[in-house]
């Protein structure tokens, strides 16, 4: 009977360790500071781009558009950014491919404008 009892306790502990065990939600929240400027649109960033992802051409929507090819920007983070179209600013207007220069041992990211 003693014995009984023991197992019969033991296994209301264990159920209930189980069934609550699960219940604790924990949210664990990140603070960081946003990337450092560093002029003309430059920005310091922790780490090479990762490799060029293809990129799916697709149609002119018409004849004044022009096609910017996908590419990794920086977000706090890097991002792909597909390909798309758009029309440039003005008549003659070149289109600055966003990149990413190494300076001395410090990444630096520079996004895309027209010229």
């Amino acid at each position: 009977m003693k014995t009984f009892c023991l197992i019969k306790s033991f296994s209301i502990i264990a159920t209930a360790a189980v069934l609550t065990g699960g219940c604790v939600v924990r949210e664990r929240i990140v603070y960081s500071a946003p990337p450092a400027p560093v002029a003309n649109g430059e920005v310091i960033v922790t780490s090479a781009p990762p490799p060029p992802v293809e990129d799916v051409y697709i149609a002119s929507p018409g004849p004044d558009f022009f096609w910017v090819r996908g590419s990794w920007a920086w977000r706090g983070r890097w991002v792909w950014e597909p390909g798309r179209w758009i029309r440039p600013p003005h008549h003659g207007a070149v289109w600055i491919a966003p990149h990413y220069e190494n300076r001395h041992g410090v990444h630096v990211y520079i996004g895309g404008r027209w010229n």
